[in-house]
């Protein structure tokens, strides 16, 4: 075979190849070229938008704000006065009691002796006075005295006697009792029972006595509030209030029956103030012990004219408004007030029912440049000849091209 044969099936040889590696080149080309495009174009964008509101009149309010406990409005924590065993308790929380209604009992044995000896002592002090006719003016002054000692001392034991009588002070439920038969309760020995956890009498010693039994009205409640120093001075008895429960969905009203004059420091070390308000009617969805947040009203201004407060810009240390005319906007100085939430005043400048522009940017996911946000080659990019895609190989969305020409 000679040397030109061989020259001529080397190069037959060779031809396919060098044009596979340059499809197989071209193809790479494009898929960086095209894919880099393609993720480009998915890049976020963001288009401006306008909308309109309208200046309009309203009623707003300034609130301080504050968060604290649901309470009963009137509760009573009771106690025995006088030492001694518990002989028997009539009730149970819960419980619907009247004025007046016996609650628990202690044993009397030696405060029915204690009333019969100062009876005893009563009446000799009574003799005594009744046969001194003849002693002195010292001796009678000093019988007298007696005897009115004697009578001290049966009142007393008279009254040690029916203190020995737990009753309820008012009509109302009954929140807890802390006693049972056979304890050892009274002014100076604590409930022997264990768990016990009712209410404690507001300014009692803790450590000698436990309210017995504890009654509430029902139904009827104040919210105790921690209000923040740098806002107490706005707070005054009367004021009017909405109390939030946790969990509901809706508010109830109240007012401010009582400013603490004291300041108190909270967990996170501020100073704050407590404020009682007060649940207006009766509440037979609401609960002691529920947290609660309220707002309470400290200045109520009516007939504002107001708008959007994202429809000012400023500019040289002045206000503006694009004002809607017609089919056009034109910008408008306004004097402004102040401020109600997403809401300013407008002192001057505008009237009730003028509308106003207001720009807005929005954000537009999948791309906003030339291209679209379908992502895809640039208009009027062609894949170079003889471009046929691997096997397996997808093009990015939006792309077409042809095989070898």
């Amino acid at each position: 075979m000679s040397l030109s044969s061989n020259a001529q099936r080397l190069a037959t040889h060779l031809r396919p190849r060098s044009r596979r590696q340059y499809v197989m080149a071209a193809a790479a080309l494009v898929i960086l070229v095209g894919g880099g495009y393609w993720f480009l174009g998915r890049a976020d964008g963001t288009e401006t938008q306008s909308m309109t509101a309208t200046v309009s009149k309203g009623t707003f309010q300034q609130t301080v704000s504050g968060s604290g406990t649901i309470e009963p409005a009137t509760r009573a924590d009771l106690e025995f006065e006088v030492s001694g065993r518990v002989t028997s308790v009539k009730v149970d929380a819960g419980d619907k009691v009247t004025k007046g209604d016996v609650l628990a009992k202690l044993d009397t044995v030696s405060l029915d002796a204690a009333l019969a000896s100062a009876k005893a002592q009563l009446e000799a002090a009574e003799s005594t006075v009744a046969n001194d006719g003849g002693e002195s003016s010292t001796q009678q002054a000093s019988n007298n005295a007696a005897l009115l000692s004697a009578q001290a001392d049966v009142a007393q034991a008279e009254d040690d006697l029916d203190a020995a009588t737990l009753r309820a002070t008012f009509s109302g439920t009954v929140a807890s009792v802390e006693v049972a038969v056979g304890d050892q309760a009274g002014s100076s020995s604590s409930p022997s029972s264990e768990g016990a956890t009712g209410p404690v009498a507001e300014g009692t010693d803790t450590t000698a006595t436990t309210a017995a039994v504890t009654i509430v009205k029902p139904q009827t409640f104040v919210v105790e509030v921690d209000v923040a120093a740098d806002d107490i001075a706005q707070v005054k008895k009367g004021l009017q209030a909405e109390i939030t429960p946790a969990g509901a969905t809706e508010a109830i009203f109240g007012t401010v029956k009582d400013v603490g004059q004291v300041a108190d420091t909270s967990t996170s070390g501020a100073a704050t103030f407590p404020v009682t308000v007060s649940v207006t009617g009766k509440q037979k969805d609401l609960y002691a012990g529920t947290s609660a947040d309220v707002s309470i009203v400290v200045k109520q201004v009516e007939d504002v004219l107001t708008v959007a407060s994202q429809a000012l810009t400023t500019s040289g240390g002045k206000t503006f408004v694009m004002k809607v005319v017609g089919d056009s906007t034109k910008k408008t100085e306004v004097t402004v007030g102040e401020t109600y939430g997403a809401s300013t005043e407008i002192v001057k400048g505008l009237k009730s029912g003028d509308k106003v522009e207001i720009a807005t940017t929005q954000r537009i996911p999948g791309g906003g440049g030339n291209g679209g946000g379908q992502g895809g080659f640039p208009e009027g990019f062609t894949p170079p000849e003889g471009f046929t895609p691997p096997e397996g190989f997808t093009p990015p969305e939006g792309f077409s091209g042809g095989g070898p020409q």
